[in-house]
């Protein structure tokens, strides 16, 4: 999976990893961050015509398809989890909700203007998906792989990190595998902050799939660290609301 972003697994425990996401929609979307709009502002821009139709895959609870709600588009969100979707599906009625993967989408062909794979593309088979979700485009559409990252350059975050076990923090060399199907893709950054208490930090760190595939003791772990860092180490108070700083990345590519 070199290439891919995020954990690097081999097919097997790429699978195992993922299922950690299947129930939990509820706590996920209390403690997981939004994204800036500019991340959809540069796919948008990318677009041969005005989108009409677009395809959030991936979609969880719905954190980017927040988003592509704002636009007055037709949007189908879809995810392995119909927990995650349940959540997405109170909050967003508007959205058409499916339950399926990137690499077998039940759309039609050409039937989408954009596709977005938010926080998932590393879950993804990225040659099986290409292939899928360019024949769900219509010609010269748009895929765009986003991802919310910890800002680790700086270096309290980089340990905190570290505590996490955040693995889907990238490479500065890093660029997301995508199939011949598309052109090259291009990132753009963006730099932002998540309002957060230091028990808000705790609670984003049991929403990690590291956290959620884990044994008790070494949850426990997790938790004794993250409690140590801030609280002790930092000198954060119970209650005391911090910035928790990001570094998105978004990446386009067209269909060729």
């Amino acid at each position: 999976m070199a290439g891919t972003g995020g954990p690097v697994f081999d097919a097997q425990r790429r699978q195992q990893m993922a299922t950690a996401f299947l129930e939990g929609g509820d706590h996920y979307h209390k403690v997981r961050p939004g994204y800036p709009a500019e991340s959809l502002d540069w796919l948008d821009e990318l677009s041969p015509r005005p989108i009409r139709d677009a395809v959030d895959i991936g979609a969880g609870t719905g954190k980017y398809t927040r988003l592509l709600a704002q636009r007055q588009w037709n949007i189908t969100a879809l995810d392995p989890s119909a927990d995650m979707l349940a959540q997405l599906a109170a909050e967003l009625p508007q959205a058409t909700t499916m339950v399926g993967t990137a690499e077998h989408l039940e759309l039609p062909d050409e039937s989408m203007d954009l596709a977005v794979v938010a926080q998932a593309w590393h879950w993804c088979d990225p040659l099986a998906a290409s292939t899928e979700i360019a024949r769900v485009l219509r010609p010269g559409g748009v895929l765009g792989l986003v991802w919310n990252q910890l800002d680790i350059g700086l270096p309290w975050v980089h340990r905190l990190a570290r505590i996490m076990h955040a693995g889907d923090v990238h490479k500065p060399d890093f660029r997301p595998t995508v199939g011949a199907e598309f052109t090259a893709a291009n990132p753009h950054h963006t730099h932002w902050s998540q309002l957060l208490t230091p028990e808000g930090i705790m609670e984003l760190a049991k929403s990690r799939s590291y956290y959620l595939k884990a044994n008790e003791p070494i949850r426990a772990k997790v938790m004794a660290n993250l409690s140590w860092y801030l609280f002790e180490h930092l000198g954060h108070t119970p209650g005391e609301t911090m910035e928790l700083p990001y570094s998105s990345q978004t990446w386009r590519a067209k269909k060729r």
